[in-house]
């Protein structure tokens, strides 16, 4: 009997139960619909291989992409008084910090700053983290803002914003708004030292974030399909009583507007950013220039003027001229 208990038994059992499978290894493309196994995601650094859809991506990741062989130093944020407010609404706000602290990746707030090296060039790289309570703008995101572009300033370095925020944090009030100025004030520092200012939108980039830092990049990069905007589309309807064009509040379509310079897909972001700080912190020509003559540089002239009036006209330039 002993044996039958013992050993039978458990073979059976483990022939017939069914094997616990976790959950997150198959994930919905929200655009799409696809279900894409989660090595296939990460490997495409989070991007729908069916239809092109860019979805969210963590602070950590993001910074493992864009430094040089994944190499940086990400540094201690200044202490802030976690709840200023005492606030409280359907839960106090210090539970929510806690819990938002405990499925965030070890994130302190809804930001991370590091600094290395980008192309060989210094860069002090801000990246919101959205899980974090939406990565909402309060008082400990606004000093990091104001960190890093200190740093920047220290260090020589550029500095690249990636915000992806639901704008400013309601449970902070006041205090959360008083950080659009404060970022406004951290960025124009890093413009009076002379050093480039980058911002990456990404999905989404709303609310008192867009009012403030996120517009004021020297260079303005979006992610395709990254919401970005100030109040919602329905609000907006809603308050002038129109429809909205489709596509309102894209990345696609601020750029057709002009609000933003370009938009990069997220595998040649990284070689973009490299390219953009390279060009604006070494603006002298790689190589020696070469002296042309007089006689050269007039030959090269007529070529061009000659070239320039046959695609307009279609004939070659004679050298005698008829009437």
């Amino acid at each position: 009997m002993n044996w039958l208990t013992n050993f039978v038994r458990p073979k059976l059992k483990g022939l017939v139960q069914k094997k616990d499978i976790p959950d997150n290894l198959w994930e919905k493309c929200p655009s799409c619909s696809q279900m894409i196994f989660h090595r296939e995601l990460d490997d495409n650094m989070r991007v729908c291989q069916h239809c092109g859809h860019h979805m969210r991506l963590s602070a950590k990741k993001r910074l493992d992409m864009f430094f040089d062989e994944g190499k940086y130093q990400i540094i201690e944020l200044p202490p802030t008084v976690a709840d200023p407010l005492k606030f409280k609404d359907r839960r106090k706000y210090t539970e929510r910090l806690k819990e938002a602290r405990g499925s965030s990746d070890d994130v302190k707030d809804g930001i991370l700053v590091a600094h290395g090296k980008m192309g060989g060039n210094n860069v002090v790289a801000a990246v919101f983290q959205f899980s974090f309570m939406a990565g909402s703008m309060g008082v400990a995101v606004g000093e990091a803002i104001v960190a890093a572009a200190r740093l920047a300033v220290v260090q020589d370095a550029a500095l690249v914003m990636v915000p992806a925020s639901g704008g400013a944090r309601m449970q902070e009030g006041i205090l959360s708004l008083m950080q659009m100025a404060r970022t406004t004030v951290a960025v124009e520092e890093v413009r009076d030292a002379g050093l480039p200012y980058i911002v990456v939108l990404s999905d989404p980039t709303t609310g008192g974030v867009s009012a403030s830092f996120a517009m004021l990049g020297d260079i303005a990069i979006a992610e395709p399909g990254a919401l970005i905007g100030f109040a919602g589309a329905r609000v907006i309807e809603q308050t002038i009583r129109e429809t909205l064009p489709e596509g309102f509040q894209r990345a696609e379509y601020l750029l057709e507007h002009g609000m933003i310079d370009m938009v990069t897909p997220r595998n040649e972001l990284r070689d973009t950013l490299v390219r953009i700080i390279s060009l604006l912190r070494n603006p002298k020509p790689a190589g020696d220039l070469v002296p042309l003559s007089v006689e050269e540089v007039a030959e090269e002239t007529i070529d061009v003027t000659s070239e320039a009036i046959t695609d307009e006209t279609g004939e070659e330039p004679s050298g005698d001229s008829k009437e």
